[in-house]
């Protein structure tokens, strides 16, 4: 299944052990797997190229090889919706240690959602879906299956968490397009045991979804 850009891609990330964020969402769409319009820039010109390709409104990230966590330094921005804003965002961006561009992307509406795996010493490839967003290690409502998964997995894996009538809909909201939803998750699981020689974990986290489609917002790949 990896192309040789892919296999490009993880052999290039080997150096800090880690995919910075733009390489993960390529290799995520050279999967098939739905990720947000988005473009890198080096200097605030090309940051206002992207916001005028884009459209507002806008998330701001920092591209560090130095960071793995981009809230525990404050590397994103969100909720831009003009120039201003965005260049006050680059300036700031600019400063933190590592710097090596800003990631502009559209910004996205919907239910935060959490897909993952990691390789478990015992059982191989393990996939997991949940309530996503800021507070994943708060509330922890995930579902994990072994990979790879199949459709009647991810609707077990949906019935498992707390927070189900969110994805299902409830009160008249329609919940999220299950179908989107299965869709990224089996894509995600055939790509998860492509490289399951070359990673310890992946976090898509947010995985945006709406009731007419899924997309993931943030990517972090972590390599053996």
């Amino acid at each position: 299944m990896l192309t040789r850009e892919m296999r490009g891609i993880i052999q290039k990330a080997r150096r800090n052990g880690w995919v910075l964020e733009p390489d993960a969402k390529r290799l995520l769409c050279l999967a098939g797997l739905p990720v947000p319009r988005c473009r890198v820039a080096a200097t605030e010109a090309e940051a206002a190229d992207a916001a005028k390709a884009i459209g507002y409104p806008l998330v701001a990230k920092v591209v560090s090889t130095a960071v793995v966590h981009k809230s525990d330094v404050k590397g994103v921005e969100v909720g831009i919706r003009n120039l201003p804003t965005l260049k006050a965002a680059y300036k700031r961006l600019a400063k933190i240690r590592g710097f090596a561009g800003m990631l502009v992307e559209e910004q996205l509406p919907g239910i935060e959602l959490i897909a993952g795996a990691k390789i478990d010493e015992q059982f191989g490839p393990v996939a997991l879906l949940g309530i996503g967003g800021t507070g994943v290690e708060i509330y922890q409502d995930t579902a994990v299956r072994m990979a790879p998964i199949s459709a009647k997995d991810v609707r077990a894996m949906v019935d498992r968490l707390k927070g189900a009538a969110l994805i299902k809909g409830h009160r008249g909201d329609p919940g999220v397009d299950i179908g989107a939803l299965t869709d990224l998750m089996l894509k995600f699981s055939d790509l998860v045991m492509a490289l399951k020689d070359d990673i310890d974990a992946i976090d898509l986290n947010p995985v945006m979804c709406t009731g007419h489609r899924c997309v993931i917002a943030d990517a972090r790949i972590m390599l053996v």
